[in-house]
C-alpha cells in the first residue's frame, strides 16, 4: 500500500525555508500524506519533533514508512486537523513551534479509481478520505435536493452551471459511478462552455469531495487552534489549491494579524484589538514556472504564512 502513495510535496523548498527560524520544538504536518514535507522538515531541523496528522490511513501508512528512519522523533495520528488541541493534550505537548497544512485531495488518492476522487477513472462514488466514515460522494448525489445540491456547486465549486448541473443529477438518478457522474455534468454544461478551463466536471467534483469531506467548514476553526498552539516565534504555512479554501486562509490569518481592529490605518489603536501574528507576506507566494511544469499539482497552489507574536 505504501509503495502506491507517491506524493509529490508541493512548494518544498519554500516551506523548509519557512521553518528555518522557528523555536525548537515541535512541528506538526496537519495534512502528513506521503510525508515529504514531513521529511524534508526533520531533515532541516535536527532539533525538532514532528507530530503528523491525516484522515487517510493509506496516507499514514505511506508516512510511517517514509519517516520510520527518524525514530522517535516522529509521532503520527490518524484524525481530522481540528482535533489538534485534544491530540496535544493526549501526548502532552504544551505548544508547538510550526504547523503546516497542505490542504486539499492528494495525487495517490486521485489516482486510485476505488477512492472515487476522480473523474477520469471509472469508480464508485466515495470521495471519503476517511472511509471509516460511513458518508460518501453517493450520498451527496443521490440524496441532496435539487437546491441542496446547487447550492454545493456554488459554494465549494464557484460552479457558473450549478442549477443546470443540479437538476441533471437528479432527473438522472440513481447515479453509481464516477464516470456517470461526469458524464452528465458534462453534457448539462453548454457545448461552448465545456471547451474552456479543463475537464466540465472539475468544478463539481471538487464540490462534492469537499461537502462529503466538510473541508472548508472545520479549516477556519483549524487555523486558530493552529495559532494558539503555537510558542512566540512559531509559524504557520498554509497550502491552498482553490480560491474557496485559500480565501479563509487568508481572512483567518488577517484576522489574527489585525485583531479585529476597525480603527483607521493612520491612527493608533484604541479598539484594544490584540495582535496574535504577523504576516510574512502581505499577499501569497506562488508556486515557480519550472516546478508547475513538472508538478501539476503546484499550478493553482497560493501558500500564505505567519509567526505568533510574543503575548
Amino acid at each position: 500500500m505504501t509503495g502506491e502513495f507517491r506524493h509529490r510535496p508541493v512548494m518544498l523548498d519554500k516551506v523548509v525555508e519557512l521553518f528555518v527560524a522557528v523555536p525548537a520544538g515541535v512541528l506538526v504536518d496537519m495534512t502528513v500524506g506521503g510525508g515529504g514535507h514531513a521529511r524534508a522538515l526533520l531533515e532541516s531541523r535536527p532539533d525538532c519533533r514532528l507530530l503528523g496528522i491525516d484522515r487517510d490511513r493509506d496516507a499514514l501508512a505511506a508516512a510511517s514508512d517514509v519517516l520510520s528512519s527518524f525514530g522517535d522523533r516522529v509521532t503520527l495520528r490518524h484524525a481530522r486537523f481540528d482535533r489538534l488541541a485534544s491530540i496535544m493534550g493526549e501526548l502532552q505537548i504544551p505548544s508547538t513551534s510550526g504547523v503546516l497544512f497542505d490542504l486539499g485531495v492528494s495525487s495517490p488518492q486521485l489516482d486510485r479509481a476505488e477512492r472515487g476522487f476522480s473523474y477520469r477513472h471509472d469508480g464508485p462514488l466515495d470521495m471519503r478520505m476517511d472511509r471509516d466514515e460511513r458518508w460518501t460522494a453517493a450520498d451527496v448525489v443521490n440524496g441532496y435536493t435539487e437546491a441542496e445540491l446547487a447550492r454545493v456547486l456554488r459554494v465549494h465549486g464557484e460552479e457558473r452551471f450549478a442549477d443546470r448541473i443540479a437538476r441533471a443529477i437528479v432527473a438522472a438518478r440513481p447515479i453509481e459511478t464516477t464516470v456517470a457522474l461526469a458524464t452528465i455534468v458534462r453534457d448539462a454544461i453548454p457545448a461552448p462552455a465545456r471547451r474552456r478551463g479543463g475537464h466540465p466536471a472539475k468544478r463539481t467534483f471538487q464540490a462534492i469531495r469537499i461537502e462529503v469531506n466538510a473541508e472548508t467548514s472545520i479549516l477556519g476553526d483549524a487555523i486558530d487552534a493552529a495559532v494558539d498552539s503555537m510558542t512566540p516565534g512559531g509559524r504557520i504555512a498554509v497550502l491552498a489549491y482553490h480560491s474557496g479554501e485559500d480565501r479563509i486562509v487568508k481572512d483567518r490569518l488577517r484576522q489574527q494579524a489585525t485583531g479585529g481592529c476597525t480603527c483607521p490605518a493612520d491612527l493608533p489603536c484604541v479598539c484594544d484589538a490584540v495582535r496574535t501574528v504577523r504576516l510574512l507576506r502581505a499577499g501569497a507566494w506562488k508556486a515557480t514556472t519550472d516546478e508547475a511544469a513538472v508538478n501539476p499539482r503546484a499550478e493553482s497552489v497560493r501558500l500564505r504564512a505567519a509567526e505568533k507574536l510574543p503575548a
